[in-house]
């Protein structure tokens, strides 16, 4: 709804202008405006060292749990929108100058591969892609425009602080030529705390480091673009013996012709990546631990294709386009753990595929927008296998698949916006889209704990269908909107409870007391609705920013999951609110305040593990030494909240990062 300036309306003397190089891609759509967006600037990005911090600041946006990406295992870093269901593959798109940094194999993003240094910019789209971005774009898409300019542009951070933190990062851009590189460190804490804690509970810790390279170049008439990135990430996880590994790389290869509005783009992209995780089961009262699982590989490969050209004339735009995407990978484990050692090991995996057709109009006139499209999806899952062997003898123990299936989705979406008043807008928009199970859901079996949750190759496709209604204003310095929505997600791929320990069960083994079996299903159907709004601008010396959203969600269990009918779906709170606060009492001293309020969510579908509501606070104080560059402070969970994450089966309840204090040096120029 609401489009957030890029700076603070006035920005101090030492900023430079950017000269911004023409990007390698098709301008935004005239019609793109009748949608529910949130932009991210330049400042918004600049107290966040990763993007998924920065994306706190926007009610609904959602990581599986309330850990960000510093202390989340990699599995669970999907983002989803407007708080419909999160999960860990994630229920919206996230591109990155259009190439998509969703995981080929689990959906999730790592977002340690993207310094925000690196950025300029983020847009949320909310409400299903169902134009050019296509499947996946379930409950929108988080658009990341990386930094491009033509006159010299360095940014530079260098930090330190309590928890073993630590974080060096520079991005540095000309004349179409960007650079970026990071390497961080923490922060250590001990996530279960307390009462409930026990000698097998150790500090979580992660080591991340990500190198970029993106070079732009004009060919006459046609720009073009190539970008590399590589990425990897060590982190211990909570519980003694358990760790988890993420690493890959990417390529993209640009190319585009624009005129006044016309155009095509052509794009290219390769990404692979590859995982390790290992987990433990808990004893009694949380004394030790024994090895249950370990995932020493997972690697994965993804590419895709995507093609576009659009016509202007007059008040008409037009543009058809095509895409691509595949993905393959497998996941090699060693688990059944007896007489001090892995006795079993499983290699499970396959393909899938998604190709669409789409086709998008809009309509300007003096005082409204209409814009409408099309699409057509086909889509595949095939190659399915999962294999476990006898580790001493080498014989099969279990061999087994499933069919190769396939099918065809349309999805549509359309809108239109009417100026009411000068700076005074209403819009509305209804909407289709629809996400094909990823190979991590289908193949992949996992472990928390005692909790064990089996894969399902026989996944359909999750879809959604909805529709939203919003007044958005411009006055002066302030910006606003106001809007309500509702979505229906179909089949959705939900973890599925179903039994508890001890015992032995198929396919998936012992599950000691304490511990629960779930299995990914196609529940009947979500229904949400709920209200959002934000407004930001300027009283007096103060720049202020507040937003809230309200969501009511309820499950339709159907006939695979008839006990979840009328409970709300795991992770999801009902009420967000986020607030900001930027003072500058002197020209050389800027002071930043943030707060995130959510309401209370529980941690498992049969809504028994209760997640209280929980206010942090964050804190930001930079002083001007030289021109471009500061010094500051940061104090992260100011008021040390106690921020429940997770709620396991033996009642010990995981706390995000306590209050952490940084220090760093900061470098824009």
């Amino acid at each position: 709804m609401l489009i957030a300036p890029d700076a603070p309306p006035a920005p101090p003397p030492t900023e430079v202008e950017v000269v911004v190089v023409r990007p390698v891609d098709l301008p935004p759509r005239i019609g793109d405006v009748v949608y529910s967006r949130f932009r991210l600037g330049t400042e918004d990005l600049r107290g966040a060292p990763r993007a998924d911090g920065a994306l706190r600041q926007v009610p609904g946006v959602n990581l599986f749990r309330r850990n960000g990406s510093e202390a989340a295992n990699p599995t669970t870093q999907g983002l989803s929108l407007r708080s419909i269901a999160p999960s860990g593959a994630g229920r919206a798109l996230v591109i990155l100058d259009s190439v998509p940094l969703n995981d080929p194999f689990g959906g999730w993003v790592i977002w340690s591969a993207v310094p925000s240094e690196r950025l300029d910019s983020i847009d949320i789209v909310r409400g299903a892609g169902a134009g050019a971005w296509g499947a996946g774009a379930l409950t929108g898409v988080v658009s990341l425009t990386e930094l491009a300019t033509q006159a010299p542009v360095f940014r530079g951070d260098l930090s330190a602080g309590d928890r073993s933190v630590g974080r060096a990062a520079f991005a540095f851009s000309q004349a179409g030529l960007t650079v970026s590189a990071s390497a961080a460190r923490g922060p250590q804490f001990t996530p279960v705390r307390g009462a409930g804690r026990g000698a097998a509970d150790r500090p979580v810790d992660l080591e991340s480091y990500s190198g970029s390279a993106r070079l732009q170049h004009n060919l006459g008439p046609v720009a073009a673009a190539v970008g590399l990135a590589a990425w990897r990430e060590d982190r211990d996880s909570g519980l003694a013996g358990a760790m988890a590994r993420a690493e890959g790389a990417s390529a993209s290869l640009t190319l585009a012709d624009l005129e006044a509005g016309k155009g095509w783009r052509l794009q290219a992209w390769i990404r692979g990546s590859n995982l390790e995780n290992s987990s433990v089961s808990v004893a009694a009262g949380r004394g030790t631990t024994t090895p249950a699982s370990d995932q020493y590989a997972t690697p994965a490969l993804g590419w895709g294709l995507n093609a576009a050209w659009r016509n202007a004339s007059g008040p008409w735009s037009v543009e058809a386009g095509a895409d691509a995407r595949f993905a393959e990978g497998r996941a090699r484990e060693r688990f059944r753990y007896q007489n001090n050692a892995f006795t079993r090991g499983r290699e499970s995996g396959g393909r899938t595929s998604v190709a669409g057709l789409y086709l998008e109009g809009a309509w300007s006139g003096d005082r409204i927008v209409h814009s409408g499209g099309v699409r057509v999806d086909t889509w595949s899952q095939s190659g399915a296998l999962r294999r476990e062997r006898d580790l001493a003898t080498g014989a099969i123990t279990l061999d087994s698949g499933a069919g190769d299936t396939s099918g065809v989705r349309g999805s549509i979406r359309f809108g239109s916006r009417l100026n009411l008043l000068d700076g005074l807008y209403l819009r509305g928009a209804a909407y289709t889209g629809f996400r094909p199970p990823t190979l991590n859901e289908l193949h992949r079996p996992f472990r928390v704990g005692n909790d064990v949750t089996e894969a399902n190759p026989g996944l359909r496709p999750e879809s959604l269908s909805g529709a939203d209604l919003g007044l958005e204003g411009e006055t002066g310095s302030w910006s606003w909107g106001a809007g309500v929505f509702f979505n229906r997600l179909s089949d959705p791929i939900t973890n599925v409870t179903v039994a508890t320990g001890p015992g032995f069960f198929p396919v998936a083994g012992f599950i000691p007391a304490g511990g629960t079996l779930r299995q990914r299903r196609n529940a009947g159907g979500i229904d949400a609705w709920g209200l959002e709004a934000e407004a930001r601008g300027r009283l007096g010396p103060l720049d202020l920013r507040a937003a809230a959203a309200w969501t009511d969600v309820e499950v339709d269990g159907g006939v695979s999951a008839p006990q979840l009918t009328g409970l709300r779906p795991a992770q999801t709170s009902r009420f967000t609110a986020t607030a900001g606060l930027g003072w500058r009492p002197v020209e050389a001293l800027a002071l930043d305040l943030s707060a995130r309020h959510e309401g209370e969510r529980f941690d498992d579908d049969l809504n028994s593990r209760r997640l209280k509501a929980a206010t942090s606070l964050d804190a930001r104080a930079a002083w001007t030494i030289a021109p471009g560059g500061e010094l500051y402070l940061a104090v992260d969970n100011l008021g040390d909240a106690r921020v429940q994450t997770a709620l396991s089966g033996d009642g010990a309840v995981s706390l995000s990062a306590p209050r952490s204090v940084r220090v760093g040096v900061s470098l824009r120029r």
